[in-house]
């Protein structure tokens, strides 16, 4: 999967500017490519309704099973041809997870402006994020433990509020979710370019998992905010 490591035009981890940049470009192209499926997941959610019943508990338990053993999988196979196929599933399973989110939203009169409004935000933010990491020259691999610590921090937070149901606790975690994921958006790309990650399976899942969060919380946060009923 990888491509071997050139001894020319190397910095920081000794992995060449040539194979660094195609990491970057793969990712990318992988990345645009894992919307599909979420998109479809999303889709069939709504229109089967197959996950309205996956309310508290019962629904922590799903996706939390469902979410960490498809990142094991996908560990286990970024080497191999399956590595691609395996995450475009775990693609279409949090599609699906995010459904139950989009099919409240669109309860809404207001409620496909909102889910266009919080996609926009997201791009706008990946945008940002991802020229920040081309024009910052320090190192910032140091920020990794401490997105890790607020990371944790704010699942424990989640899934109190899931049995606790608040909205405040909701919109907070909600803020703070955009904020911590931001900040993982401008790491993990920063990693991609300094050659921090030179596997574009791995590089694809952490994009994703930063995207991903962010437009949820993005349409949680409009959804309580600016939801309007007919």
């Amino acid at each position: 999967m990888n491509h071997p490591i050139n001894t020319w035009d190397t910095a920081g981890y000794g992995i060449s500017q040539q194979q660094r940049h195609r990491v970057l470009r793969n990712t990318y192209w992988l990345l645009a490519l894992s919307l599909l499926p979420t998109v479809l997941g999303a889709w069939v959610g709504v229109a089967t309704g197959i996950t309205a019943g996956l309310t508290g508990f019962m629904g922590l338990i799903v996706f939390m099973v469902g979410a960490f053993g498809f990142m094991f999988v996908i560990e286990k196979t970024k080497h191999s041809a399956a590595g691609v196929p395996v995450l475009l599933a775990f693609t279409f399973f949090m599609g699906l997870m995010l459904s139950r989110l989009i099919a409240m939203v669109l309860g809404f009169s207001n409620g496909s402006q909102l889910i266009m409004t919080a996609f926009a935000g997201t791009a706008g933010v990946f945008f940002v994020m991802a020229s920040l990491a081309t024009v910052i020259k320090r190192d910032l691999s140091g920020m990794g433990k401490w997105l890790f610590v607020g990371a944790m921090v704010l699942m424990v937070g989640a899934i109190i509020n899931v049995f606790v149901g608040s909205s405040a606790g909701m919109m907070a975690i909600s803020m703070l979710a955009i904020g911590i994921f931001s900040a993982y958006m401008l790491y993990d790309i920063k990693q991609i370019i300094d050659g921090g990650e030179t596997n574009y399976i791995s590089a694809t899942l952490a994009l994703y998992l930063d995207v991903f969060n962010v437009f949820q919380s993005l349409l949680a946060l409009l959804g309580i905010m600016g939801g309007e009923r007919d």
